[in-house]
C-alpha cells in the first residue's frame, strides 16, 4: 500500500514498523532485544556494524557499581540493570560479567565519596570503608596517600561490554528482530500518529521511533525542531604492562578514583590484557563526523594516564600495550535524557549517557520496551526528563 505523509512524501507501507529504533549500540540493541522478547516488530538502523570501534561501546570492558557517587537516584537502575545483566548471561549462555568487586577512592568527606556511602546506607548494600593504609595493604599494586578513602563494593565488577551487545544482537534477531547496519538515517519526520525515518536509499514508517544514537543524536533530532545541549566528547584509553601477580583480576579490584581536579577509572588485567586505565573528566570537545580517531596523536592520550598509574598504580606503569579513543556524549549536568519528543509524542529519545551509562543499557532497554508498550514505567527517570533544559529546546 502506498500513500503520502503529512509533508507529502510517498510511503511504502511494506516497509512499515511497529518501532523503529535509530541506533543499535548500547541502549538501542537492548531495546530491540526486550521489544523482540514480546513479538513487536522492530527495525534497528545504524551507520556502523555493532560491536564496532565508533560509538561508546568498544575498548572491551565496563564497570558495574551499585552505590552510585553520582546521585543516589542511580542506585534502583544499578540494581535493575544487574539483574538484566545476569538473565542475559544466563539466556545466552555466554560470559558477561566478572566479579572482581569495585572501589571507588575520593578524598574523606569529598561529594563523590559521601554520596557512595550515603547511597549504599540507604539501599542497605554491603559495602566496606577503608583508609588509604588499608587499601595499600590489601592490595599492594596501589599507592595511595593519607588523607584518602576507598568504599569497596564486592558484588560490583566488571561487564564484557562488546559481548553483551552481541548477546543482545544474536537473541534479538533470534526472536524477529530487524537490524540494518553501515546505514546512516538523515531525517525523521511526522507521519499521522507516528513517524518516517528517512536513509538515503529507503524510508520506513513506524508508530514509535526512539532515538538513542550517542554523539550523532542531536544532530538527527536538528531536524525535528529540537535543539538539546549535547557534546560529543573525544576520550581515550589505555593499557599498560602490569605486574600480573598484582593485577590480575582474580585479586585486583576494578576502581574509580576522584581526585578533587581529576576523575581517572581502571580495570585489573582481563587474561594478561595489562591495567586499563581512563580519564573520566576533561577531554577534547569534538563534532564526531570530524575528528581525528587514531590513539596518539595527541601527547596527552598516554601522559595524563601515564602520570596517574606511575603516581598511584606503579606497578602498572609498564609498557603501553594499547591505547583507544571513544566517544563521550555530554549534558551540562552529565546526567542522562530519557523522554518522549516534546513535538512528537511518538519519538522517545534516550541520549546524553556521558561516560557512565554502559552499565545501565540493561535497564534503559527495558524503559524504552515499557515505554513504547505501556506508555510509561515504573522507574523513576525524572531525574532525566528534557525539561531540565525547557530553555535549550524548540517545540514545533
Amino acid at each position: 500500500m502506498i500513500i503520502s505523509n503529512l509533508e507529502g512524501s510517498v510511503v511504502d507501507l511494506k516497509k512499515h514498523y511497529d518501532v523503529v529504533i535509530v541506533g543499535a549500540g548500547s541502549m538501542g540493541m537492548a531495546a530491540g532485544y526486550y521489544l523482540s522478547k514480546l513479538g513487536i516488530r522492530s527495525l534497528l538502523i545504524d551507520a556502523n556494524d555493532p560491536p564496532h570501534n565508533f560509538g561508546s561501546h568498544h575498548g572491551d570492558t565496563r564497570i558495574i557499581r551499585h552505590a552510585y557517587g553520582e546521585g543516589k537516584q542511580y542506585v534502583p537502575l544499578a540494581l535493575g540493570a544487574q539483574e538484566l545483566w545476569r538473565e542475559l548471561e544466563r539466556e545466552s549462555g555466554m560470559k558477561l560479567f566478572s566479579p572482581t568487586g569495585v572501589l571507588c577512592v575520593g578524598e574523606e568527606g569529598s561529594p563523590f565519596i559521601e554520596e557512595v556511602i550515603k547511597s549504599a546506607k540507604e539501599f542497605s548494600l554491603p559495602q566496606e570503608i577503608l583508609s588509604s593504609g588499608d587499601i595499600n595493604a590489601r592490595w599492594p599494586g596501589f599507592s595511595l596517600p593519607d588523607g584518602l578513602v576507598g568504599c569497596l563494593e564486592k558484588n560490583s565488577g566488571v561487564l564484557f561490554s562488546e559481548e553483551c551487545l552481541r548477546a543482545y544482537r544474536r537473541l534479538g534477531l533470534a526472536n524477529g528482530m530487524t537490524l540494518v547496519p553501515n546505514t546512516k538515517v538523515e531525517k525523521i519526520e511526522k507521519f499521522a500518529k507516528g513517524a518516517i525515518v528517512h536513509t538515503k536509499h529507503e524510508q520506513y514508517s513506524a508508530d514509535y521511533v526512539v532515538v538513542c544514537s550517542g554523539a550523532w543524536s542531536g544532530k538527527i533530532l536538528e531536524g525535528t525542531g529540537i535543539d538539546i545541549p549535547l557534546q560529543p566528547t573525544r576520550k581515550t584509553v589505555s593499557w599498560f604492562e602490569c605486574d600480573e601477580r598484582l593485577y590480575d583480576s582474580s585479586c585486583f579490584p576494578a576502581f574509580s578514583i576522584d581526585l578533587g581536579n581529576e576523575h581517572y577509572y581502571g580495570f585489573p588485567s582481563m587474561s594478561g590484557s595489562g591495567v586499563k586505565v581512563g580519564r573520566h573528566d576533561g577531554g577534547e570537545k569534538v563534532d564526531p563526523d570530524h575528528f581525528n580517531r587514531e590513539y596518539g596523536v595527541g601527547s596527552s592520550d598516554e601522559e595524563e594516564c601515564r602520570r596517574f598509574t606511575k603516581e598511584y598504580l606503579p606497578k602498572a606503569n609498564g609498557r603501553l600495550i594499547k591505547g583507544k579513543s571513544c566517544l563521550y556524549t555530554l549534558t551540562p549536568d552529565e546526567h542522562f535524557i530519557i523522554d518522549r519528543h516534546p513535538a512528537f509524542s511518538n519519538v522517545m529519545i534516550a541520549a546524553g549517557f556521558s561516560g557512565h551509562g554502559f552499565k545501565f543499557a540493561s535497564i534503559i532497554g527495558k524503559i524504552i520496551c515499557d515505554f513504547v508498550t505501556e506508555g510509561q514505567t515504573n522507574y523513576d527517570i525524572s531525574m532525566f526528563s528534557l525539561q531540565r533544559f525547557t530553555n535549550k529546546f524548540s517545540r514545533n
